[in-house]
């Protein structure tokens, strides 16, 4: 099913031509940088060749001095210090970043992180009465701690030193004896959007840990994953972190790219996000999240590698339960004729709830619209759910209170729990509050540059890599042309998933202005290889009664034999 779009144009206007002579670059990196707004010489600068030296120092965040100093006494005293983290890729890189730079300093450390299913998300207090038994002086939180205000004041109660280190929203301050949270309201560093394995990693600097930087290769890995924007110091943790990551000895993230076929030394933000990192994921979602910190502190290649097929198998099984999650969700919204509903709620009694989430992105994908999806849970019903820029979750669900058990999250996902009882009443509920139109369920596509094929080189892909890394708040820049002639149609995959064609622009290189918009019809420009994964066979079919189109796209290489060619990704198409 091609769904309708709103192909929206992006018009930032500057000097893209005098940006350009100044920077060494072509006027369309220009115009694209614009539309990232980097504004000024200063700004550009750090954004195309910020390195190291750009990192704030570590003692800007809020009570960052008093982590330090409390964390530097608790390893000089030779106390017993847990790092407790969480189940996802952030909370399993911070708690490794801490207990490496504890250990490093001559301390003594272990972590813990909760079970998804039976202890929920963050630190609680059976974890402390844990701690308490093993005889522990100091906790470290990560990633979490920031609500944990009961298990905070037992560990108090216990004698216990506790230090928070979290990125999470700061609606009240737990007792701890450090708060390191670059979202409490008094934090003046401007470090929002650090994630979780960023603060904890600012930590053991601030301690004088890792002086080579080597530990920042697993701060960019989840900064990556945990998808905060890649704008400021977090695109330079990420762009130095992966340069680490191309030449890492850490013998666990080593068996895991062979695992899964990924050469290290050509490894991207795609190859984080898509790949390893759901394989650490995994293990949090149907295992123990315990399972992926062995993979990081593996020291011994064969058990590292056995670790590692562990992941990957339990990374396909969450892929196949996915799968067969979508297929019911689709089937049950098809079959009660919900697909009128502005805001999807499907119940899936038997699925797993750790998939929940994923299962309702790729449901908000395919319908455009607001989707929670409800599993049935011990003596409950509990769910996820992934939103659209329009509808703000948790808002809506604070509206609809009355009938969960417990919800929280922010506008784009969230969680809950209810009684079975009230689940058709939830999704009744929730659509008769919304104040969703039609427009607002038309998908939007941003475009970054209306440029003819024509305008494409070699050398224009090769400066789209000074925009790398690419992710959220710095997305892959995508152009536009209308009117592109296609020819030369082949289907491939077993389900006809990936078209590829010849495509030609009807617009010559001359024409195209990277200050301009719009088109002038010229004589037609050299051919280039396309390919599309999107609605493909629709596509073939298209085609077929019209071979011209207007496409959004991607320029790449493609390396095959030896051979260098252009090739076209179709994103979207009209």
């Amino acid at each position: 099913m091609h769904v309708k779009e709103r192909w929206m144009l992006t018009t930032k206007k500057a000097d893209f031509y005098g940006i350009a002579e100044r920077f060494g670059i072509d006027p369309v990196i220009a115009r694209i940088i614009r539309n990232r707004d980097i504004i000024g010489d200063e700004a550009i600068e750090e954004y195309l060749h910020g390195g190291l030296e750009k990192l704030k120092d570590p003692f800007v965040l809020k009570d960052m001095d008093r982590a330090a100093e409390l964390l530097r006494k608790k390893i000089a005293e030779k106390k017993k210090i847990r790092v407790i983290g969480d189940y996802d890729v952030d909370g399993i890189m911070s708690a490794y970043i801490l207990r490496r730079g504890i250990l490093e300093a001559g301390g003594n450390a272990d972590i813990r992180i909760p079970n998804r299913v039976y202890d929920g998300y963050g630190m609680n207090s059976t974890m402390i009465e844990a701690a308490r038994s093993d005889g522990i002086d100091t906790i470290v939180t990560c990633d979490n701690g920031i609500s944990a205000f009961e298990a905070v004041s037992l560990a108090k109660e216990f004698g216990m030193t506790v230090i928070i280190t979290d990125h999470h929203e700061v609606l009240e301050m737990p007792d701890a004896d450090a708060v390191v949270d670059p979202r409490r309201t008094d934090d003046a560093s401007d470090s929002g959007t650090l994630c979780g394995a960023s603060v904890a990693w600012k930590l053991i600097r601030a301690i004088g840990g890792d002086p080579a930087f080597d530990m920042l290769q697993y701060a960019a890995f989840a900064t990556i994953c945990d998808i905060v924007e890649l704008r400021g110091e977090n695109r330079i943790i990420v762009k130095e972190g992966l340069k680490s990551l191309k030449q890492t000895d850490n013998k666990g993230l080593l068996a895991l790219a062979d695992a899964c076929s990924i050469n290290l030394s050509e490894i991207g933000t795609y190859h984080i996000g898509f790949i390893l990192g759901p394989c650490l994921n995994a293990s949090g979602r149907l295992d123990t999240a315990m399972k992926a910190m062995a993979l990081l502190e593996s020291t011994h290649e064969i058990s590292a590698r056995r670790t590692a097929d562990e992941l990957k198998a339990l990374n396909d099984s969450r892929k196949a339960m996915t799968e067969e999650g979508v297929k019911q969700a689709v089937t049950s919204i098809e079959e009660q004729g919900a697909v009128k509903d502005k805001v999807l709620v499907v119940f899936l009694p038997d699925v797993h709830e750790s998939i929940a989430g994923i299962i309702a992105g790729r449901i908000r994908e395919k319908y455009s619209r607001p989707v929670f999806i409800l599993t049935r849970a011990e003596n409950c019903v509990k769910g996820s759910g992934r939103s659209i820029e329009s509808y703000s979750m948790f808002d809506e669900l604070v509206k609809a209170g009355d009938l969960l058990l417990k919800y929280g999250g922010h506008p784009m996902a969230a969680g809950l729990s209810l009684e079975e009882r009230n689940v058709p009443f939830l999704r009744e509920r929730l659509n008769q509050n919304s104040a969703l139109t039609e427009q607002d369920l038309v998908p939007e596509v941003r475009i970054d540059v209306p440029m003819p094929l024509s305008y494409v080189t070699e050398q224009l892909i090769s400066q789209l890599d000074l925009l790398e890394p690419c992710g959220k708040g710095n997305e892959k820049p995508v152009f536009a042309e209308k009117n592109v002639y296609c020819d030369h149609v082949r289907l491939f995959g077993v389900r006809h998933n990936l078209l590829k064609m010849r495509v030609r622009s009807m617009t010559s290189s001359g024409d195209a202005d990277p200050g301009r918009i719009g088109f002038q019809p010229a004589a037609a420009g050299p051919a280039h290889d396309a390919v599309c994964f999107r609605d493909a066979d629709e596509l073939a079919a298209r085609i077929a009664e019209n071979p011209e189109l207007s496409i959004v796209y991607e320029p790449q290489i493609n390396e095959y034999m030896g051979q260098r060619r252009i090739q076209i990704l179709i994103r979207h198409y009209e």
